[in-house]
């Protein structure tokens, strides 16, 4: 758990070292020339790749607060090593602008650790997109499979109801015509017991 946490801080550290050595690879300040826009171009695309592989482990939030934290701190850093040996750096006079310009070089690294990070951050957060809109659209194919599944249950229980109202109905016909023919029936058997008592007391 410690290794994998001190191992997660590794880019940063490096991040910090890049941009504090970058002060040493020439004592003049943006020299022109195609080797020195190569040293900085591959610096650049280091500082870049701190960022890009710090993101994953710590997080946008906190990864950013680290990066800014780091990169003032190496920016201090180095303004600390230039006026403290500023016959090194060829700097018999150190004046604001030389600070500056310094402090620049090194502000340059860390926000190429910024790029690294809002880039791994933009494909992390696309790579979420993706797999929630998979997700919706299983739970939006799921809610019609559920719907076409309710419309049969429903027609099917509707066909069922028919079919019980329309026997309910033919047992119902049935029934009254049952009861009619037994009225009928027993009106004319009570009509033929009258007629047999009368013949009865005729004679």
């Amino acid at each position: 758990m410690n290794e994998k946490r001190l191992t997660s801080y590794l880019p940063l550290l490096v991040m910090s070292a890049l941009i504090i050595t970058s002060d040493f690879l020439d004592t003049k300040l943006f020299p022109i020339g195609d080797m020195s826009f190569a040293v900085w171009f591959i610096l650049s695309v280091f500082c870049f790749a701190c960022g890009y592989y710090l993101n994953k482990p710590l997080g946008w939030a906190q990864g950013t607060k680290l990066v800014f934290a780091v990169s003032i701190a190496a920016a201090i850093v180095s303004i600390s090593l230039i006026t403290f040996f500023k016959e090194y750096f060829q700097m018999p006079q150190l004046n604001a602008e030389v600070i500056i310009v310094f402090a620049l070089r090194n502000v340059f690294l860390g926000s190429m650790s910024f790029f690294g990070m809002a880039i791994s951050e933009v494909m992390l957060q696309q790579i979420k997109i993706a797999g929630q809109t998979e997700k919706l659209q299983f739970i939006e194919d799921t809610i019609k499979d559920a719907r076409k599944e309710s419309d049969l249950v429903i027609r099917e229980a509707q066909v069922k109801a028919n079919k019980i109202l329309n026997e309910a109905e033919l047992n119902a016909k049935n029934t009254i015509l049952k009861k009619e023919r037994i009225e009928r029936e027993l009106k004319e058997f009570i009509q033929i017991e009258k007629e047999l008592i009368k013949k009865y007391e005729e004679t």
